[in-house]
């Protein structure tokens, strides 16, 4: 079933799927995770701030990287890292950072949302959006336009990029020029072919997504919010370009491509592909294979064809 250049990570990936299932692995991980923070990216401005948070929450760790030196006003992108909203930090992501830049110059703000174990929602939703509305006020200072932001961000990263895009146009508190929801973690009912069968692939399965879900909303009570799963929410007019893909071996591929055909359904511009023998973020853990390389070709060459078409 798998890609065959894929096969070879499927037993590591194995393991850390089955850690991701026990709260010693997520602290693990996180304990991991908590000593990259503070790494830079040779050859970018990086920088590490503390901005209030607007829910009472403890002031939010962003992390800032931009080109040097740059004479013209940025766009602005919304990083916000993955983790299955248990675990991560915006370091993780920093090859993914310096290839959005390096691609088309941008300033990127990667917020350190409070995580599940600790914070269920909305705890880190509220940091991410809180985040977004700090770089629409701070753009002067930030050297980022006051419009035609950037969200983006994988797996649940990519869930809290269609929250914030989807709270941002109910409220039409920020312009977003697109957005990049890639393998979002978005379906909290969990009920899709896919989320239910994927017993045994690698890196996230079907009892990795039941705890991340557990936990995410454990302190939700009777109805869940839209802003929590965005997959149900029903009204996708005025939506931002869109572009994301997903294997089609891991639980996000059907709710992937709902999401994909609900917003097409409303004429809203979409770039979307399916791989075919992929799991889960395998172009991150594969990122060296054919089948990586492609799909971070896909990504970051339609994240250069929509900043040319959209942030201008």
């Amino acid at each position: 079933m798998y890609h065959k250049e894929l096969r070879p990570y499927y037993m590591p990936m194995k393991i850390l799927a089955y850690m991701m299932t026990k709260k010693w692995g997520i602290k693990l991980m996180n304990f991991i995770i908590s000593r990259s923070k503070g790494k830079n990216i040779e050859g970018l401005h990086c920088e590490e701030r503390y901005i209030p948070s607007r829910n009472n929450g403890p002031d939010i760790r962003i992390r800032i990287f931009k080109p040097h030196k740059s004479d013209k006003i940025l766009p602005g992108m919304l990083y916000n890292h993955g983790g299955g909203y248990m675990t991560g930090a915006p370091e993780m992501a920093i090859d993914t950072i310096k290839s959005f830049i390096d691609k088309r110059p941008c300033v990127i703000i990667a917020p350190d949302y409070r995580k599940s174990l600790n914070a269920p929602f909305p705890s880190g939703f509220n940091d991410c959006y809180d985040t977004l509305l700090w770089m629409k006020e701070n753009a002067h200072s930030l050297g980022v336009k006051s419009s035609k932001f950037i969200v983006a961000g994988h797996s649940a990263g990519g869930g809290l990029t269609a929250a914030v895009t989807l709270k941002a146009r109910d409220t039409q508190d920020v312009d977003i020029a697109f957005q990049m929801p890639i393998y979002p973690m978005i379906d909290y009912l969990q009920n899709t072919k896919s989320a239910k069968s994927m017993n045994s692939v690698p890196v996230w399965n079907r009892k990795t997504n039941a705890l991340g879900w557990r936990l995410y909303l454990k302190n939700t009570k009777g109805k869940v919010s839209p802003y929590a799963s965005p997959s149900i929410n029903k009204d996708y007019k005025n939506f931002p370009p869109t572009i994301t893909f997903v294997g089609d071996l891991e639980p996000f591929k059907d709710e992937t491509i709902k999401y994909v055909n609900a917003l097409k359904e409303e004429q809203i511009t979409v770039n979307f592909k399916l791989f075919e023998g992929a799991f889960h973020a395998f172009e991150n853990f594969g990122k060296n294979t054919e089948i990586g390389k492609k799909a971070n070709q896909f990504q970051f060459e339609s994240f250069a064809k929509y900043y040319d078409k959209y942030t201008k």
